[in-house]
């Protein structure tokens, strides 16, 4: 019946996910996240293209696009079909595709170009005023003064180095060097990188933490930690945040990748070669990095106030 060959269809396509997916993560060395969000994307796509003939076919995927666009912006369209495409590629090199279907086509998904939403310097300073504090309300023997040990640390360590909150989550008990004063970090890719602490706050945070922490950190394996021991997990840090803003009466919607914004703004502002901040984010290409490449207001107004040509005119009304 036709419903049968749909199921098998649906199956086929499965096998072959799951081959891919073994591909990416053993042989790519890509990161959980990453690895659930092409795990997610093609599945649609599957359940999509069963009730199709064809489902590598022109016209599916273009169809496939069309629905898309109805319920996702633009940017989310663009990272699904990434992720349609590196499978496809796969298919073809492995020989279970004759061609790939995205050669013979040209898709342009054209999206708002936003600048990367930052935080203000006083704000973050409010922030971790504020968190700093409750460390004189609690008992140092409370599980309430660990937490915010712990939450201390992780906001320093967030604008310190302008970790992603996914490398910060996985986070192991040796990639955090305190004595050396430098934290390693695993990026996308399976890309390693090592950021120096240059702040004795930032270091003192991170010792604070390991010490009030060290035993559950050593039976975990784990550096982050919830209350259960279990690792740390994003959604925990975004509410974590979310939490201390409102006790500090801050408004701004503040997510944790905007203290990756606001690091490279920061470091852009005070005149770091867009190189040495492409490192230190982990990019593989500077033409990623070049997004903080807009010019702040603050830069904008220092350089028309002192670099203006229109300062060497002595012409006045006054």
């Amino acid at each position: 019946t036709k419903e049968r060959t749909h199921l098998m269809k649906e199956e086929k396509l499965g096998i072959l996910l799951t081959s891919y997916m073994c591909h990416c993560q053993f042989e790519k060395a890509l990161n959980t996240h990453t690895l659930k969000a092409y795990r997610r994307d093609i599945n649609q796509f599957i359940r999509f293209s069963s009730s199709q003939a064809d489902p590598f076919s022109k016209e599916n995927i273009q169809a496939y696009i069309a629905w898309l666009h109805t319920d996702y912006a633009v940017r989310s369209v663009k990272r699904k079909m990434a992720s349609l495409k590196a499978f496809f590629t796969y298919l073809t090199f492995e020989g279970e595709l004759a061609d790939d279907p995205f050669s013979h086509m040209r898709i342009r998904l054209r999206e708002p170009s936003l600048l990367p939403r930052t935080i203000p310097l006083a704000t973050i300073d409010q922030l971790l005023r504020h968190v700093y504090s409750l460390q004189s309300i609690y008992n140092k023997r409370t599980y309430a003064y660990r937490v915010v040990v712990r939450d201390v640390a992780v906001l320093e360590l967030l604008f310190a180095t302008g970790i992603r909150i996914s490398e910060l989550c996985s986070l192991q008990p040796n990639d955090v060097g305190l004595q050396e004063g430098s934290i390693k970090i695993y990026g996308k890719g399976a890309k390693e990188r090592l950021i120096q602490i240059g702040h004795q706050n930032v270091l003192h945070a991170l010792r604070d933490y390991t010490h009030y922490w060290s035993a559950d950190i050593q039976t975990a394996n784990h550096f982050f930690l919830n209350r259960l021991g279990n690792p740390l997990s994003e959604q925990s840090v975004r509410c974590m945040i979310k939490k201390y803003c409102n006790q500090s009466g801050i408004s701004l919607h503040i997510t944790p990748h905007m203290f990756r914004h606001s690091f490279a703004t920061f470091l852009l502002e005070e005149d770091v070669d867009l190189r040495y901040i492409q490192q230190l984010l982990g990019h593989s290409s500077v033409t990623t990095t070049q997004i903080y490449t807009h010019v702040t207001l603050k830069k904008q107004r220092d350089i028309l106030t002192c670099r203006h040509p229109r300062n060497r005119l002595s012409a006045s009304g006054r």
